[in-house]
């Protein structure tokens, strides 16, 4: 397959390359076609001519490899054999789901509807529990081999030295934030050291419920884009939000549907405020690492804003003080 990637900005990719290179696998496109809500890929809902539409996914040039990618569609094709509810690629008749067409990588996958999952429902949550369980199970079986790691050092450490390396950091704010980054990232070292040597397997690694999409029948778990090697915690901690109380009821009632299939270390929970700051800090660094890209400007207009920064700062200063809570309990 061809790997002359495409270099320039994403908006050269438009409505005739999207319909061109989805009829290139043998599909006829009926002329329709809606950008869905994404930003690190380009996502589309294409019709086809006397079908249900597809799903097809440009990823975004230099981001992965092509052998990462395929071990993404792998993962998750291996989940769907075993009747875990996941979206994988489709593959041609040569049994391949990553293509190429005029520099473009993408993928095509089924269209799946749904909505949001209630997470102040029992049931809900238990059910999430035992599929992310079931994905668990398959991680753990072998590692990855092209895809990266979640650590201190990639998520934390290079995030905020690449925004103070850049200038996002507002002048006025740069001392503060470089103290307040160096004091977390001991203080996520911390909760490392808590939990100890922890599992690492392969994950979704980004399960937030908007990957999730719902239905009368159960979820469907979507966009493994993120799939990496972590610690099993990873793939809850987004469920839980709220205060103490709230967030220890529903981890009970996850953690019910979850060890049914699989085992729960408690131990994990000392990890649960500090992957949430290092998603904090890796997500701000994620949008400055692509403000080149037009649509990141128009997506968010904020970001380069003393009021952001503002708010960013006192958000990170909160996650100090809840890493020196005990971890959240779990009978």
């Amino acid at each position: 397959m061809a790997d002359n990637l495409v270099n320039e900005s994403y908006a050269a990719l438009g409505p005739d390359a999207i319909l061109d290179a989805v009829e290139s696998l043998g599909y006829l496109c009926d002329g329709h076609f809606l950008a869905l809500n994404s930003y690190e890929n380009r996502v589309y809902q294409v019709g086809i001519e006397d079908s249900v539409p597809l799903i097809a996914k440009f990823y975004r040039p230099a981001r992965w490899t092509n052998e990462a990618i395929i071990e993404e569609h792998e993962f998750t094709q291996a989940l769907s054999d075993l009747e875990i509810p996941v979206i994988a690629p489709m593959a041609d008749r040569n049994g391949t789901t990553l293509h190429c067409h005029k520099g473009y990588r993408f993928s095509l996958s089924p269209r799946r509807g749904g909505r949001a999952p209630e997470l102040d429902d029992p049931d809900h949550l238990e059910q999430m529990g035992r599929f992310i369980a079931r994905i668990h199970n398959m991680g753990a079986t072998h590692p990855f081999t092209h895809r990266p790691t979640l650590n201190i050092e990639s998520f934390g450490v290079d995030s905020y030295r690449y925004l103070l390396e850049h200038d996002f950091v507002p002048t006025g704010l740069v001392d503060a934030y470089r103290s307040l980054a160096e004091d977390l990232i001991e203080r996520v070292r911390n909760c490392y050291a808590a939990a100890g040597k922890v599992q690492i397997i392969r994950l979704h690694g980004d399960l937030h419920p908007g990957n999730v999409l719902w239905t009368d029948k159960g979820p469907h778990i979507v966009d493994f884009d993120d799939a990496r090697m972590g610690p099993a915690i990873q793939d809850i901690w987004m469920f839980l939000s709220g205060d103490r109380p709230y967030m220890t009821a529903r981890l009970g009632d996850f953690l019910n549907g979850y060890t049914e299939f699989r085992d729960f270390e408690p131990r994990e929970l000392h990890l649960l405020e500090a992957l949430r700051t290092l998603r904090m800090m890796h997500h701000a660094a994620w949008i400055a690492r692509r403000w080149e890209d037009p649509a990141f400007p128009l997506a968010f207009p904020w970001f380069n804003s003393g009021r952001y920064w503002d708010e960013h700062i006192l958000a990170l200063r909160e996650q100090a003080a809840l890493m020196d809570e005990p971890p959240l309990v779990w009978d």
